[in-house]
């Protein structure tokens, strides 16, 4: 029993390093010893779609569906697998990840649901860590691939908030964090703070998390550069002298009022 937990870790760790043929090895031993352990049929098909076999993935989740049918995640990852195959569409492999990718920096870097999802096809190639544009589009911001595929878009508040930052000399990376055919998270991380907006934090303080990480390592290495909160009045005067300075540039005010647009996908 010991023995499957410890492989249960190391399939696991395996996985969280992107060690994908380590993680389909040893997901394979742990089936071999239970013919029925879903957790580690689930961990093979995504090992599996991760390394582009579709035909082998395709054969393990089928395999998992026998075991539980009602499963959502299995049912969802055969949808994806069938759109891949129809649309002749490789899945975008995962590259190594670095275990730091996705470390939460206070004001710094913020996780978020898309909106406005697009087409199935565009979804089902996503992969985890795929970096991936952020576009000004009128009054939101879009998120494509490098390819210039649709994915989805900021919601409407962020939005408004990151187009004042880049306009003011911002800049923002955006990684893919989690991928499925109903939702997309993506991490944007701050990577360069624009002058106008030095004093400011690019993305809401969670006052939550810094209580809770008050006492921890992390909260004795802060950053030489102190942020604040920035008020909507702050940012409105923020936009306005920004307005001076393109022609096209919306108000915040005026963003905040704007009405829902439609999307070309």
């Amino acid at each position: 029993m010991n023995q499957n937990k410890n492989l249960e870790q190391v399939a696991i760790d395996a996985a969280i390093n992107s060690n994908w043929d380590e993680a389909i090895k040893i997901n394979q031993e742990i089936i071999k010893k239970d013919k029925n352990n879903l957790e580690a049929y689930l961990r093979l098909g995504f090992a599996y779609l991760q390394k582009n076999n579709i035909k082998k993935a395709k054969s393990i989740y089928q395999k998992a569906k026998k075991i539980q049918p009602d499963n959502h995640l299995i049912i969802e990852n055969l949808e994806k697998i069938k759109i891949l195959e129809s649309k002749k569409i490789n899945f975008n492999q995962s590259a190594n990840l670095n275990p730091y990718l996705f470390l939460d920096i206070p004001g710094k870097t913020k996780s978020v649901a898309l909106v406005n999802l697009g087409q199935k096809a565009i979804l089902a190639s996503l992969s985890i860590g795929q970096e991936v544009n952020l576009l000004i589009k009128k009054r939101r911001i879009e998120i494509r691939t490098k390819n210039k595929e649709y994915i989805g878009c900021l919601p409407d508040d962020l939005s408004k908030r990151l187009i004042i930052f880049i306009k003011a000399g911002s800049r923002f990376s955006c990684i893919i964090k989690e991928a499925s055919l109903k939702e997309v998270i993506v991490f944007l991380k701050e990577e360069k703070k624009g002058k106008k907006v030095a004093r400011y934090a690019s993305f809401p303080l969670n006052i939550q998390n810094n209580l809770t990480n008050i006492n921890s390592e992390t909260n004795e290495e802060k950053t030489d550069e102190e942020t604040e909160e920035i008020s909507d009045i702050e940012l409105e005067k923020l936009a306005e002298s920004l307005l001076t300075e393109d022609k096209e540039y919306f108000s915040y005010e005026n963003i905040k009022e704007d009405e829902e647009e439609d999307y070309e996908e």
